[in-house]
């Protein structure tokens, strides 16, 4: 069988029921992956015409007249087919790794936000801007964003205490300095992309800052020069942290704007009152060309990028990672 792949104009001599991304890998396509079990989402392409199989779908045939979205590490060539791969020049490769970490800090970064510090035994590599899932126990385990870059010594996650929250009570009143942590990744498809010149726009809420952080680092380290506006939304003034953190990456990257939109903000307060979508909103008619990252509240994330779509952003150089409460 044929599988041809766009837009790179090759065609690959495929085995029917060969899985995609190991036919992708085996002809040398560059192709982004990570978990290889359908969980981190990186390797997402695009069937073009054809149809495959993909596991775990309730109707396994999926046509290809729509445009079908399939993970490759799932999807199973049957027939010919057209596939296309996105962002050939921005490929992404940490095969996933399961690393027993050992805590080494834990602090206050606001009344209900803790700044919890991993101590690596080797290198755990990954993507500015991805995430991590963490078991603290058997029974209390929950995916957080890096806050910093990957290094040899330490990994940072910011963990907001939910109140009857199942694994942020354990974070608040078990977790210690010493304790093992298991963390598994990398995950997600919300990582820099080192090789854009143009603006880029960063809508953070809460502890989105985290992922946020971790790519603004990204970009100082890789020298970029990006002009960059970082929009960071919270409740109320007690909820704004990791400014100190913000003004220190400015340094390394001059372009950086940061606004902090408070929504319950008053009057003489050094930060700006409202909701952050309308904050964007105000200052912003075309966003044409732009790139976005969006992290936090999966109802904050739906409205920016709706936002975001409307001002003229490609959906497709709108990067964010849903993360749906469960058990917190």
């Amino acid at each position: 069988m044929e599988v041809s792949i766009l837009p790179l104009q090759r065609t690959l001599d495929v085995r029917p029921g060969e899985n995609l991304l190991e036919a992708l890998r085996s002809n040398q396509i560059p192709v982004s992956y990570s978990c290889m079990a359908g969980r981190c989402g990186t390797c997402r392409c695009r069937v073009v015409s054809g149809n495959v199989l993909v596991t775990g779908a309730t109707d396994s045939n999926l046509p290809a007249a729509n445009g079908q979205s399939v993970l490759a590490c799932q999807t199973t060539v049957v027939e010919d087919c057209v596939i296309e791969i996105p962002e050939v020049d921005e490929i992404v490769a940490h095969p996933a790794k399961i690393i027993k970490t050992t805590v080494v800090g834990i602090e206050d970064l606001t009344h209900d936000i803790k700044r919890v510090r991993l101590a690596l035994p080797k290198l755990f590599e990954f993507s500015p801007g991805q995430y991590a899932t963490l078991q603290f126990t058997p029974q209390h385990i929950r995916p957080y964003s890096m806050a910093v870059t990957a290094n040899s010594d330490e990994v940072e996650f910011h963990i907001r205490l939910v109140p009857g929250g199942r694994v942020t009570s354990y974070v608040a009143t078990d977790l210690t300095v010493g304790k093992t942590v298991r963390l598994s990744g990398p995950l997600g498809t919300a990582y820099l992309r080192k090789k854009y010149t143009g603006p880029i726009v960063c809508i953070a809420g809460g502890t989105g800052l985290a992922p946020i952080l971790s790519i603004l680092r990204g970009m100082a380290d890789a020298r970029m020069r990006n002009p960059v506006h970082v929009y960071f939304g919270v409740r109320s003034s007690e909820d704004v942290y990791g400014v100190r953190w913000l003004n220190e990456i400015r340094e390394a990257l001059p372009d950086l704007i940061v606004h902090v939109v408070v929504a319950a903000g008053t009057a003489g307060s050094p930060y700006r009152a409202g909701v952050v979508t309308e904050a964007v909103n105000a200052d912003w008619k075309n966003m044409t060309g732009w790139r976005a990252y969006l992290a936090g509240a999966p109802v904050m994330v739906d409205a920016a990028s709706i936002l975001l779509r409307q001002k003229g952003v490609d959906p497709d150089h709108i990067y964010a990672d849903a993360f749906y409460a469960s058990g917190v």
